[in-house]
């Protein structure tokens, strides 16, 4: 969708850590522009669409009334990851490089009031 160039990057979520696993050396080795942990900040959700806009919507969806037990959560997810609309997801996106640019002129630090 993208084009042919993809750059890879590592956070420091714990789950991508895990200590049996070689994730991080088998990158560096075989991804040339791989971003490593040390210069991606760790836990960054402010730049993920996903974390940022995507995931909150879900949730207030999803959580409207109370989940009955795993099989209702799973049915739930189901039909509001269907219903939600691209619309919703393009203007996620959209928020990305303004985000960016703000997370850069705020150093790394907290950049929410910088956005309009």
């Amino acid at each position: 969708m993208c084009g042919d160039v993809f750059i890879f990057q590592q956070d420091s979520t714990p789950a991508h850590r895990a200590r049996d696993t070689n994730t991080i050396e088998l990158l560096r080795h075989e991804i040339p522009d791989f971003i490593g942990p040390d210069v991606w900040p760790a836990n960054s959700p402010d730049l993920n669409p996903v974390d940022y806009r995507i995931w909150g919507l879900i949730q207030e969806r999803v959580y409207q009334t109370a989940i009955r037990d795993t099989d209702d959560l799973k049915q739930r997810l189901t039909c509001v990851w269907a219903e939600l609309k691209q619309s919703v997801v393009d203007k996620a996106i959209e928020q990305w490089r303004p985000r960016l640019r703000a997370c850069i002129h705020a150093k790394g630090q907290h950049f929410e009031q910088l956005l309009n």
